[in-house]
């Protein structure tokens, strides 16, 4: 098939583009570099199979695609934060865009949404059926709010011009090519710790988050994008639960660091627990997570140390 994946040059972007010319597609990675970069998709330059276009997709485009993946919109805060009224744009005139595309063409597409849209849960683990406790004026509201619109987007476009829809609800994802200053907690943690820096929690560090391993997040894309009317949302995520101080000890461990700790304050609408039910994927999808976080930050902090060191 012909593929579309916006944000393609991102983390995890960069991952499915490089796992779908693995399995023979064309493939059509779009781009505007606010996080993505080139260095993460350099080696597929070469494949005649994939083209790289930059483009916004807060502005419309014409292409002639089977599927789009919509993984555009900077997904950690520091970047959202940095412009909040682009960011609402890039998830709702950007889904707009992707949508009219779908449209014309006939394509299927899958957007990329997010933990996010639970805000600080109040349900615990969270389901696809909870509608979330989100704050509409907060600072973390252009993503939480902007993720939300998209995915009303995503359904009243199936319901009015029959497209055919895939909403994923992304919890934490980890991996090689995550950006270094992303204020992530898990990035945050490993460049502290290959620095020798004191690892940064915020409150008492018993605040919880389960971390997927981005090749397990990929598998799950593929898999929802390609299961037949499946068009409300579905949770992936590992439901593995950590808390911050429990990945803090293992980043160090991993790492062969001897950091200690500081702690500060909670940041404003920070959720206290994360978790994903699973069992929508589970069965619909026949999927399960399958790489633990152990394994996951040995192939994590292996890459960050090539990045890293070289920068000292």
């Amino acid at each position: 098939m012909r593929i579309l994946v916006t944000g393609g040059a991102g983390f995890i972007g960069s991952h499915l583009c490089e796992r779908l010319l693995n399995e023979g597609h064309d493939v059509l990675c779009l781009d505007n570099f606010f996080t993505g970069r080139r260095v993460n998709i350099v080696k597929l330059m070469d494949n005649h199979r994939f083209e790289l276009i930059r483009h916004d997709v807060i502005e419309p485009i014409l292409l002639e695609v089977d599927q789009i993946y919509n993984l555009a919109c900077p997904a950690s805060p520091i970047h959202y934060q940095y412009n909040p009224v682009k960011t609402v744009k890039t998830s709702v005139m950007g889904m707009i865009n992707m949508l009219g595309l779908a449209k014309r063409v006939r394509a299927r597409i899958l957007q990329a949404s997010t933990s996010e849209v639970y805000g600080d849960p109040l349900v615990h683990p969270q389901p696809e059926a909870y509608w979330g406790n989100v704050n509409p004026i907060g600072l973390r509201s252009c993503y939480d709010e902007g993720k939300r619109i998209a995915e009303t987007l995503m359904m009243d476009y199936h319901r009015q011009n029959h497209v055919d829809t895939r909403i994923a609800r992304i919890f934490n994802t980890y991996g090689p090519r995550m950006l270094e200053d992303d204020g992530r907690v898990v990035s945050n943690f490993i460049v502290q710790a290959l620095r020798g820096e004191p690892l940064t929690l915020y409150g008492a560090g018993d605040q919880t988050r389960s971390f997927c391993y981005v090749d397990d997040l990929v598998e799950a894309l593929i898999r929802l994008m390609n299961v037949e009317d499946v068009h409300d949302p579905v949770n992936l995520g590992n439901p593995g639960e950590f808390t911050i101080k429990e990945l803090a000890e293992q980043v160090v461990k991993t790492c062969g660091s001897d950091s200690g700790v500081k702690y500060l304050p909670l940041p404003e609408d920070d959720p206290k627990q994360r978790k994903p039910d699973i069992s929508r994927a589970q069965t619909l999808l026949d999927w399960n997570p399958t790489i633990p976080l152990s394994e996951g930050l040995v192939k994590t902090v292996a890459d960050f140390k090539k990045r890293v060191m070289s920068d000292e």
